[in-house]
């Protein structure tokens, strides 16, 4: 008998059940989805190297996905009690009818388990087939090779989304009957009609409470961004987020307490149609759940911020992956090995072998070892120089002081690079960059670190910094720093050099690196790879080799750059969405909840708005208007946060996100935002009309 009760109250109650079984469904969704790469990874035409950042990505994901369970759970909590205030008044008739409180805990556990097996049943097969799309996002993101591409259903990634909601379940069902427990029968057939205490408020007190708001949240949008230079460390960033978190709280605290009377004076507006009504209800609502209003608005200013910046970072970093690997290789060794130097702290005796070794060419090196240069086109080779009398320090001038105030923990006594200008033409021209021009008494500093050119650009600007190389004299021919680079990067990092004419009387002694760049003499992808085998393949690799003999040679490659870079990137951006978007459905449902729970306690409130002549097109545009600003009132406010919050992580990530990336980026996130909690909104607006329609 309780088993039918139990399946007729499920299918009387499908319409409750809809946002709960919808939250469920995606959750599972998005469970398995982005735990089944582990057998999605297989498929894919991908590198050894690539293969092992997928791994790891796996294995950041695995842990990010105990968070993820922690909160889906929360949630799941959330609206299982939902789901019971709602039925109060059909358990005391059961009790009234002469069920126990064990019969009752029992139904519930049957639709429980019911909803909870149909909507893992019907999670699962979307993400099966929403997984397959994930593959493609993971091939394209990795440029793997899809040629071998099958459908995959991953048994690792059902049967730990089908342990982790289990565990889930359990617990829900055991809270059930514990809340159960408790009640007594009184409450329960009253239930309709008690309504949730609203404390009234002094309008004078929330207007100053909310002044005070936003000086809080103003004060710490211009410490994440006008002063984020002072933002270097943990325990400094942590008071303008307590700030924000604070400001956040007292701003819909005292909004409920003020607003309704500032909208009443302008009468014209208050009395409009149902305004009232609708201006009433969202008073009600801000005012009985200012916690949780506040804590949506900041998920949903992490959504956005963790999303736009991490689109942000990975498209920048995709950026500049091509712009700074215009070659396919870059060696580089010292010059001039002295008998014994310094390394980490450490004396490093050198043999006569590599002092010998540090005298001649790169090139000369690989041909001793028997490296066939046939396998290498394009082979330019460079000596960069540096000078003791020319660090840091010496550059900056009479502005070192004012500069060390700022930034006191720069490694002033770095020597600065120096490269004559036709090698590094020659490099330029090969990489496709702009090449310069120097008369015989100036100098051009290259410099593309945002950080350090703005401290450069303060020493350039008026155009008087005179450096002394090699006993000469050399004035600045531009007021600021030129873009360039020598050596390949995953994006713009170099610091400084400083081109100077070729007449410069630079001295053999000075040379403190030799640089060889070139391409692979391959015409296709695979002849490539076989070419960067030599130079990268684990012990086998000529660099390693090299190492090992004691010869100071390293060497960057394009392909191991952009594996490397592609593979943090791709990490970074699927966290990133993977808790976005757990974060923007629990947002949703919530508000979905609340809502629902509303329309269901105040539906006595719309009958009588039929009664004194509302028709139900005024009605069903009451609740519309009422659902879009207590869904539009959270995010609002978490938009605003995220103008600054983005701004912070573009500042923050200085060199590796940029601002022309950022539309792309924030447009990608709108479409997210708008479709998931659109999809919520709607399913609210419509399980709302059809609670509070006419019977």
């Amino acid at each position: 008998m309780l088993f039918k009760l139990s399946l007729k109250n499920m299918t009387k109650s499908i319409k409750d059940y809809a946002i709960y079984f919808l939250t469920l469904v995606l959750g599972v969704a998005i469970f398995y989805m982005f735990n089944s790469l582990d057998s999605q990874q297989a498929m894919l035409g991908v590198s050894s190297s690539q293969r092992e950042i997928i791994k790891l990505m796996i294995t950041m994901l695995g842990y990010v996905s105990v968070f993820v369970a922690l909160v889906l759970g929360l949630l799941i909590v959330y609206a299982n009690n939902f789901l019971i205030n709602r039925r109060k008044k059909e358990f005391g008739i059961y009790m009234t009818l002469g069920m126990g409180k064990r019969q009752i805990s029992k139904i519930i556990l049957m639709e429980t388990i019911f909803v909870g097996i149909i909507s893992l049943l019907i999670g699962i097969i979307v993400g099966i087939f929403v997984s397959q799309f994930m593959s493609i996002l993971v091939a394209k993101m990795f440029e793997a090779d899809m040629s071998e591409f099958q459908f995959i259903f991953s048994k690792d990634a059902c049967i730990k989304t089908c342990i982790y909601f289990a565990v889930m379940y359990i617990a829900v069902m055991f809270l059930n009957t514990i809340t159960v427990s408790r009640y007594k029968l009184i409450d329960l057939l009253n239930a309709s009609k008690k309504n949730e205490k609203v404390k009234i408020k002094n309008s004078f007190v929330c207007i100053i409470i909310f002044i005070i708001a936003v000086g809080i949240l103003g004060n710490a949008y211009w410490k994440v961004t006008g002063d984020v230079k002072s933002l270097d460390t943990a325990d400094k960033i942590l008071p303008p987020i307590i700030m924000g978190i604070v400001g956040t709280v007292l701003v819909f605290w005292s909004l409920s307490g003020f607003i309704l009377q500032v909208i009443q004076v302008r009468k014209k507006i208050y009395l409009k149609a149902t305004n009232m009504f609708v201006l009433r209800q969202i008073n009600s609502k801000i005012n009985t759940m200012v916690v949780s209003i506040s804590v949506i608005c900041l998920m949903l200013f992490m959504t956005i911020s963790i999303l736009s910046s991490s689109l942000a970072l990975r498209n920048t970093m995709q950026r500049e992956l091509m712009e700074m690997t215009p070659v396919d290789l870059n060696l580089y060794k010292t010059a001039n090995l002295p008998e014994s130097y310094k390394k980490y702290g450490k004396e490093i005796k050198t043999t006569k072998e590599q002092r010998e070794d540090s005298k001649i060419s790169i090139e000369q090196t690989l041909k001793n070892k028997g490296l066939d240069m046939s396998i290498l086109k394009d082979v330019i080779e460079i000596p960069i120089y540096a000078s003791k009398n020319l660090t840091w320090k010496d550059f900056l001038g009479d502005k070192y002081e004012e500069i060390k105030q700022i930034f006191p923990r720069l490694m002033y006594e770095t020597t600065e690079e120096i490269i004559k200008i036709s090698d590094y033409n020659k490099i330029a021209k090969l990489y496709g960059i702009e090449q310069y021009q120097l008369e015989d008494n100036e100098y051009i500093v290259l410099c593309d670190f945002t950080s350090m050119e703005e401290l450069r650009n303060k020493v350039l600007e008026d155009g008087e910094n005179l450096l002394t190389i090699a006993g000469k004299n050399y004035k600045t021919k531009y007021n600021k720093c030129k873009s360039g680079f020598v050596i390949m990067s995953t994006s713009h990092t170099n610091t400084g050099i400083i081109l100077v004419p070729d007449n410069c009387p630079l001295t053999e002694d000075m040379k403190e690196m030799k640089l060889l760049v070139s391409n692979y003499n391959g015409t296709t992808d695979k002849q490539k790879q076989e070419i960067e085998k030599l130079f990268t393949s684990g012990d086998s690799g000529l660099v390693q080799n090299l190492a090992k003999e004691g010869l100071d040679i390293d060497g960057l490659t394009k392909i191991s750059i952009m594996e490397s870079s592609v593979g943090l990137a791709t990490i970074v951006t699927f966290i990133a969405i993977y808790l976005g978007i757990i974060f923007l459905i629990a947002s949703s449902a919530i508000l979905a909840l609340k809502q629902l729970t509303d329309s269901s306690d105040n539906k006595q409130r719309y009958t009588i708005l039929r009664k004194i002549g509302c028709d139900e097109k005024m009605i069903n545009k009451a609740l519309f208007r009422q659902i879009g600003l207590f869904f539009g009132l959270p995010l609002i406010l978490a938009i605003i946060h995220s103008i600054f919050g983005i701004k912070f992580a573009i500042n923050v990530l200085s060199g590796l996100a940029s601002e022309e990336d950022l539309l792309p980026s924030i447009i990608v996130t709108v479409i997210l935002i708008g479709a998931v909690y659109g999809l919520y909104f709607l399913a609210t607006y419509i399980g709302s009309k059809n609670i509070i329609k006419e019977e």
